[in-house]
């Protein structure tokens, strides 16, 4: 049965076109935050559509942990509702325990930036795979800051998890930075602006180039002081948060998987629902284009403070594209697994560059969308910051791997809708981080042949 999930492995038949319309899980980055900032709040936050992956529930456990409130329960339509008790800037409570973030690197890094200015030590740990992801750019700048941040070694004096960390002696401050990064990431930006919330005077990050800006949006809603200037932004330390409803708008990652699916398939035709479209995540929607892939952005609206649309595809001819400028990757940089199988599909030879930050991902998504498109026939040369990939050639069905990373299974089984024959991707369950409900939906949307 075409996206049929047996154990751990997902089969799914190529063939058939997708069709249909669909609502995706709230976006994973928002939902993070809302939890964060809503437990650093003073009073309550009410969150709607939060991500129900896994790596938002390691989010809401940790604080619970440290003493937040956080009761789940439906709304009268039936959706679900989080209501966060905020425990304010100095109320949070040191966990019995070290803090399990499971498989999410935003989860520990963004916790880490809170952590850094408590009076209390505390460790984050992590899934096998979460273990080897580099932390040293979010502990170098918390340690400037005044925090004790301790993690395991590593290469070149690279700091894995576990992270111990504990704010600075005698409960003072942390120290204000002025933090120039030599990369754009939103989760170490994130991450020293959390932290500036316990510093005294005025935190300010650089990057070469902006970001996601969720952190900056949903701090300005409950209440921060901070200043954006382009790749700059500067947050005064100490303010009171004042909980607020957040309704987290659909997760454009999730929603890629459905728009590529649509456009690879002949006849297929999909309509996403209330998609999150803020500026620095739509680069997928940009590279799409340039591809010429027909996409429409209709019923613009705004949910949490951030722009939402519904997006229909339908399926086209794709053409190869260059994608070198490193503003656009950073704002593609999730999506490039599912980018990679639309290259596939796309004729002639699409060229990717300026993503090295892909090798530090869940996986290393280069070198292992390479060896998994190449079990599939597609002709793909990895680099040391991007691939060529010569698309338009058929596909055949094979056995895939996960390799532990829930973007790469699930962009698996859009390349599988493709190919002739069946494949099989082990290692399925990883999906569950983001997606908990992907192969019911595909199944869902597969049109009858």
């Amino acid at each position: 049965m075409t996206g049929a999930k047996t154990a751990d492995l997902l089969r799914v038949k190529g063939g058939a076109a997708i069709r249909g319309e669909v609502s995706v899980p709230g976006d994973k980055s928002i939902s993070h935050r809302a939890i964060i900032l809503g437990a650093l709040a003073e009073g309550e936050t009410r969150v709607t559509n939060l991500s129900p992956g896994e790596d938002n529930r390691r989010t809401v456990d940790a604080f619970r942990a440290m003493g937040v409130a956080i009761i789940e329960e439906e709304s009268a339509q039936g959706s679900r509702v989080v209501r966060v008790t905020g425990a304010g800037l100095r109320g949070l409570r040191a966990p019995a325990a070290p803090i399990d973030c499971g498989n999410s690197g935003t989860a520990m890094r963004l916790l880490a930036g809170v952590l850094a200015g408590q009076p209390f030590e505390s460790t984050l740990i992590g899934d096998a795979s979460l273990s080897r992801r580099p932390m040293r750019r979010v502990a170098e700048p918390l340690r400037r800051m005044g925090a004790h941040v301790e993690g395991d070694g590593g290469e070149a004096g690279e700091v894995l998890p576990p992270l111990r960390i504990r704010g600075p002696a005698g409960g003072e401050a942390l120290r204000a930075i002025d933090h120039v990064s030599p990369v754009a990431s939103a989760q170490v930006k994130s991450a020293v602006l959390l932290a500036g919330l316990y510093a005294g005077g005025v935190t300010t990050v650089s990057e070469p180039a902006p970001s996601r800006d969720h952190t900056e949006r949903m701090l300005a809603a409950f209440g921060a002081e901070l200043r954006v200037e382009g790749p700059r932004v500067s947050l005064r330390g100490g303010p009171r948060l004042h909980g607020r409803t957040v309704e987290v708008p659909g997760d454009l990652s999730s929603a890629a998987f459905w728009l590529v699916a649509a456009l690879v398939t002949p006849g297929g035709e999909v309509r996403v629902n209330r998609v999150g479209v803020n500026p620095t995540r739509t680069g997928v929607l940009d590279i799409l284009r340039r591809m010429g892939a027909q996409i429409e952005v209709v019923a613009a609206g705004e949910a949490g403070g951030e722009p939402v649309a519904d997006l229909i595809a339908r399926g086209s001819d794709l053409s190869a594209v260059e994608i070198t400028d490193p503003e656009l990757v950073v704002r593609a940089i999730d999506e490039f697994p599912i980018l990679c199988v639309a290259a596939a599909r796309a004729k002639g030879v699409t060229r990717i560059r300026n993503a090295a930050e892909l090798r530090a991902k869940e996986s290393d998504r280069i070198a292992v969308m390479a060896a998994e498109l190449g079990k599939l026939g597609v002709r793909v040369h990895a680099l040391p910051d991007g691939v060529d990939i010569e698309g338009g050639g058929p596909l055949a069905g094979a056995r895939c791997r996960s390799h532990g990373d829930h973007r790469v299974a699930m962009s698996l089984a859009v390349a599988a809708l493709a190919a002739e024959g069946e494949t099989v991707i082990e290692d399925s369950a990883m999906v569950a981080t983001s997606y908990p409900g992907f192969a019911a939906t595909l199944e869902r949307l597969i049109a009858p042949r």
